[in-house]
């Protein structure tokens, strides 16, 4: 908990830039509900997309990769894992899944993240669900070959009360209202990490939980966009960030700015690319209502769908009935 803490974070000097990026990022999640009723089948695919790509990318990051050709049968049809990898991944994203229909439900206490990590790992042999029994540390191998010890978490016999101390004090804080929400899911994540309070799988609970987290405070970009994506593509800045701001951390003497600067800019770009891909599908669905627009002004009073679709072969016959529907409510077309 030595990031959530208060004196900790009165501490922290906060340049001016982050009020414009706070500010930012509030008018994104003004701007959420504008876009989602836009282009609700486009959100579909983006929503499945978001969840595979947060699968894969989340476990690529850890080193646990599958063949290509299986991850669309293990991810989009639940296909029986053939290995512990691919259970690790299905495990992933069942959690993920989870969290993104069920948020506004779930907790944030130690038995929910206890949770996450047992079902996270449900399908395989490893020890889930249950805080570390031994100390651990993180080690990093170097260029040579060397293994050092990069970091050295909480100990075993300490992580069951740092655990309890972590959710309670975030959970005071955000009641409070004090300090941004934002700050405190970041500062949240970062003493997670630093507890490290799992054999494994801390990684990739982290990611489950700051996408937990975000839906809590109204950030539902993490529906539609990967983070887990954007970290990986990012992932030697992450691990670089990580590094610095953990140093310190067990005498409350490390910086959590270079931290909290990294993960609002991976938010920003989240909230982007969402914007562009609406932007995107927009432009293309205007485009085909104009194609079913002009093919129908050339038709026959009576017509048949078929008809549309030789007229327009690049609009979907689910698309077609769609627009024609629409038409039909402005008063357009009679159906």
């Amino acid at each position: 908990m030595k990031s959530l803490d208060r004196d900790f974070l009165e501490r922290q000097s906060i340049a001016i830039e982050f009020a414009g990026t706070l500010r930012l990022l509030g008018e994104y999640r003004g701007q959420q509900d504008l876009l989602q009723n836009q282009i609700p089948q486009a959100l579909n695919t983006l929503r499945q997309t978001a969840l595979i790509q947060s699968a894969e990318s989340s476990n690529r990051i850890e080193g646990i990769t599958v063949e290509e050709e299986r991850l669309r049968p293990l991810l989009e049809k639940d296909a029986t894992p053939r290995n512990q990898f691919e259970a690790e991944i299905i495990g992933y994203k069942n959690v993920l899944a989870w969290i993104q229909n069920m948020h506004s439900r779930i907790d944030l206490v130690p038995d929910t993240i206890l949770k996450m990590h047992r079902d996270m790992l449900s399908k395989t042999d490893m020890p889930a669900g249950r805080w570390k029994r031994r100390d651990n540390t993180i080690e990093e191998r170097l260029s040579d070959g060397r293994w050092i010890t990069r970091y050295v978490p909480v100990s075993a016999g300490e992580t069951p009360f740092y655990m309890q101390e972590l959710c309670s004090r975030f959970t005071r804080f955000w009641e409070e209202g004090r300090i941004d929400y934002l700050l405190l899911t970041y500062a949240f994540v970062l003493d997670f990490l630093c507890i490290h309070p799992f054999t494994d799988g801390n990684g990739r609970v982290s990611r489950l939980l700051t996408t937990l987290l975000l839906h809590h405070g109204g950030y539902e970009v993490v529906r539609y966009i990967s983070l887990e994506r954007l970290i990986e593509e990012s992932k030697g800045g992450y691990y670089d960030v990580l590094n610095r701001v953990s140093e310190k951390w067990h005498t409350g003497g490390h910086s959590i700015i270079p931290w909290w600067e990294y993960n609002l800019g991976l938010l920003i770009a989240a909230y982007k690319e969402f914007e562009n891909r609406v932007n995107t599908a927009r432009s293309n669905r205007g485009s085909k209502t104009a194609c079913v627009q002009e093919a129908v002004k050339h038709l026959p009073v009576e017509f048949e769908i078929r008809e549309v679709v030789q007229a327009c072969p690049g609009v979907s016959r689910p698309m077609i009935r769609t627009i024609l529907e629409h038409l039909r409510e402005e008063g357009k077309l009679d159906l």
